[in-house]
């Protein structure tokens, strides 16, 4: 992250400014910093899922993101090129523009930093410490250059290094997409949250919860060899289940952090979407994808508030 006001490492620094759910929180946030561009492959067709909802006097589609993408990922279909044509208005999590940026930035600064004298490793159990130096050595991150940030922080920058190696990129993300086909329309947008809302969730845990969410990604970025692409292969298929399952599985055991993250996440923009609905447009969201199956995803909700909602 090129600023003089941020720590750098050698895996953030690649990369100009520009879990499961906690990581689905990491991973908009690469897209706010813009991680860079992927490699070429043969290209994937895809066929993601499209939900639309009919108020009483507007219409939603609700189409589900995975930030961060492989370039070859072709996903426009018939049907989602003409949900955006009929679109008069663009909604999403949030705003990633140059004031958006500039806050992200500002923030990571202020929070990201542990207080003076206090080392990340020796705040580790015994049996995490030899996880994050293997994390670290196979991220390319030294020890000097983390061992003073929070733990959601050092999360972020395993999260860039794993990225770039299997060649994601944020620049081929779906959110990101959808926002420049909303400027090339010059089409208006909205946003669920603020800046500071998303950040609160992801640094505004208790240093407990913190350590033990980090020690958790530990192993699995020792375990895993790809966290990534099981995510797109659902997404691609449409596997809006299984998607949300391979997401959200992390909350399962814990119902104070899924009501925090997800389910009262959820009910505030279900609460937004009602409202949109009452205008005589035609508004497309795109929110994470994990956001929009289940008992708990936003179609779910709708319907048991008597809106006529198709789709899989």
């Amino acid at each position: 992250m090129r600023s003089s006001a941020l720590p750098t490492s050698p895996a953030v620094e690649r990369f100009d400014l520009r879990k499961d759910t906690v990581k689905h929180l990491l991973a908009f946030l690469v897209v706010l910093l813009a991680l860079g561009p992927a490699g070429a492959a043969p290209i994937v067709h895809a066929h993601p899922a499209l939900w639309h909802v009919q108020g009483p006097k507007g219409e939603a589609y609700l189409f589900g993101s995975i930030h961060l993408m492989p370039r070859n990922i072709a996903w426009h279909t018939k049907k989602l090129d003409a949900a955006i044509k009929r679109s008069d208005v663009f909604v999403f999590e949030v705003s990633t523009d140059d004031q958006a940026q500039a806050a992200i930035r500002q923030m990571i600064a202020t929070e990201g930093m542990l207080p003076p004298g206090q080392s990340l490793r020796s705040m580790l159990s015994a049996s995490s410490r030899p996880e994050f130096d293997a994390a670290l050595a196979k991220a390319h991150l030294s020890i000097e250059t983390v061992d003073h940030e929070r733990p959601w922080l050092v999360s972020l920058q395993l999260l860039v290094a794993e990225a770039s190696a299997k060649q994601y990129s944020a620049e081929a993300g779906v959110d990101q997409a959808v926002m420049a086909i909303a400027a090339r329309r010059h089409k208006p947008s909205r946003y669920f949250e603020t800046i500071g809302q998303q950040f609160s969730l992801l640094a505004g845990s208790s240093e407990k919860l913190q350590l033990s969410e980090f020690e958790s990604d530990l192993k699995d970025f020792e375990q895993s060899d790809d966290d990534l692409t099981p995510l797109v292969v659902a997404w691609s298929k449409g596997q809006e289940e299984k998607l949300a399952g391979l997401m959200n599985s992390d909350l399962a055991d814990d119902p104070e952090m899924k009501k925090a993250l997800l389910t009262d996440r959820n009910k505030n923009w279900v609460n937004q979407i009602e409202a949109m609905l009452k205008e005589r447009k035609v508004f497309y969201i795109t929110v994470g994808a994990g956001h929009l199956a289940g008992a708990d995803g936003i179609p779910a909700m709708l319907r048991a508030a008597g809106y006529k909602v198709e789709g899989p």
